[in-house]
C-alpha cells in the first residue's frame, strides 16, 4: 500500500499483534534481543522478579509433594544432641508415624529434624525435608529421601501445613515456635481442619501452657477452648495414635 502523500515511507514490523512503524521500529528481534543482550543485570533483584521466583518455588514444592500421601510434620531443634533423649524419641516417633501409615515431613535439619527423618528412613517410609537457605548452611541431613530447599520462608511453612495432617511439635526454639503458633493460628481460625498437634515433652512445654492459662487467656487475649487446640504428652504411641484417630488412619 502506497503512503499518504507527503507522509514518510514507513518501515514497519508486526510483534504479534503489536504493529511497529517509523521511528517506533526496534531493531532486530525479540529472541535476538533475548540472546544477544549482555545488559544490565539489576533486575533479577526486584520486585517482580521476585514474584517470580516466589511463583516458582511453590510450583516447585507443590509439584515435589503432590503425592506424597498421608503425612506428619514434626518439628524440633537443629540443636538436640545426638545422644540426647529428645533425638531418641525424635527417632521412634518417625519410625512410628511411617508404622501407622504417615510420610515424616521436617525442616530438613540436624537435630530433632533428623531424628524424625532417620526414624522414618529405617522404617523404610518416605522421609521428607523442606530445607531453607539460612546465612549459616545446615544442609540436608542424609535420611531425607525427598527434600526441597526454599528460599523463603513463608513458602516452605505453606508446604509443612498442605501437605501434612498434623503436626508433632518436639522441644525447640523461635523457629518452632513460629511454627507452632502458626499452625494454632490456623486451627483456631478454621484456615485448617481436622489438624491435631501434638506437643511432646511435658517437662519442656508445661511453662509454655502455663502462660497461656494463667496470663494469655486470664487476661481474655484467647478463650479456655483454645486449651483444646493442642495436646500434651510424653509418650511416643500416644503421640501417634493422636495422629491417627484424629485423620482417620
Amino acid at each position: 500500500m502506497a503512503s499518504p502523500e507527503g507522509a514518510p515511507a514507513p518501515g514497519e514490523r508486526r510483534l504479534g499483534p503489536v504493529l511497529r512503524r517509523h521511528e517506533q521500529v526496534q531493531a532486530g528481534t525479540t529472541d535476538q534481543r533475548l540472546l544477544d543482550s549482555e545488559g544490565p543485570s539489576e533486575w533479577v533483584h526486584t520486585d517482580p522478579w521476585r514474584v517470580m521466583r516466589i511463583q516458582a518455588e511453590f510450583v516447585e514444592g507443590f509439584g515435589a509433594l503432590a503425592e506424597l500421601g498421608p503425612a506428619v510434620s514434626v518439628f524440633g531443634s537443629a540443636r538436640t544432641p545426638l545422644d540426647s533423649k529428645e533425638y531418641d524419641a525424635g527417632v521412634r516417633i518417625g519410625r512410628g508415624l511411617v508404622d501407622a501409615g504417615f510420610a515424616v515431613i521436617t525442616g530438613g535439619g540436624p537435630g530433632a529434624m533428623e531424628a524424625a527423618n532417620k526414624g522414618a528412613w529405617e522404617a523404610g517410609g518416605v522421609s521428607v525435608g523442606l530445607g531453607i537457605e539460612l546465612p549459616f548452611e545446615q544442609g540436608m541431613n542424609p535420611y531425607v529421601n525427598l527434600g526441597v530447599d526454599f528460599r523463603y520462608f513463608f513458602v516452605r511453612k505453606t508446604c509443612f501445613v498442605k501437605y501434612a495432617r498434623g503436626f508433632v511439635v518436639l522441644p525447640g526454639g523461635f523457629g518452632t515456635l513460629d511454627e507452632l503458633f502458626e499452625a494454632l493460628t490456623l486451627v483456631q481460625t478454621r484456615k485448617v481442619t481436622r489438624f491435631p498437634i501434638v506437643l511432646f515433652g511435658t517437662t519442656y512445654w508445661s511453662g509454655l501452657v502455663d502462660w497461656l492459662r494463667d496470663t494469655l487467656i486470664a487476661e481474655g487475649k484467647a478463650s479456655m477452648n483454645d486449651l483444646e487446640l493442642f495436646h500434651l504428652t510424653d509418650d511416643v504411641d500416644e503421640a501417634v495414635a493422636l495422629m491417627s484417630k484424629e485423620v482417620g488412619i
